[in-house]
């Protein structure tokens, strides 16, 4: 399975960096992480035009998106580790999560989307969302293949 982050920003040294990498080491997925960044200054709906763009074409052929956004459907860590198995079942190998930047998706990009996933109906800091999304992953991967690292009460 290959796990594509894309996401809005630039990762700079700091705890959130070492907690991502933390997790992105302990999965035996291989997680690559491409971020883009809107070279012109604007703002709004320019903004995330131009956010979006670069975000789908970080997208590969043929994968299944999942993007997160706060207006998405909130899934337990089971439930996601669910579908990722079904659509890996279904022959899919490899995910893309995005993560917009300050003035969130595009709606081209919430259309391609083939999951919009929430973490909730708090705002998070972006670069902790990656350091959280990466735990997810790993978190799944445990539960995919029985690991005890989840516990379900």
């Amino acid at each position: 399975m290959r796990i594509i982050i894309a996401a809005v920003g630039r990762f700079r040294k700091g705890p959130e960096r070492d907690l991502f990498d933390t997790y992105a080491k302990r999965t035996h997925w291989r997680i690559d992480l491409k971020e883009v960044e809107a070279k012109e200054r604007v703002t709004g709906p320019e903004r995330q035009k131009q956010e979006g763009e670069l975000l789908q074409r970080a997208i590969p052929h043929g994968a299944m998106v999942i993007a997160l956004d706060e207006r998405g459907t909130p899934q337990s860590s089971k439930k996601l580790a669910l579908t990722l198995k079904n659509w890996q079942n279904q022959g899919q190998s490899t995910f893309v999560f995005l993560i917009g930047g300050a003035d969130g998706f595009d709606e081209q990009v919430r259309k391609r989307a083939d999951l919009l996933l929430s973490f909730g109906a708090v705002t998070w800091p972006h670069m902790l969302v990656r350091a959280m999304l990466a735990e997810q992953i790993y978190r799944t991967e445990s539960i995919l293949s029985g690991h005890p690292y989840h516990r379900s009460g």
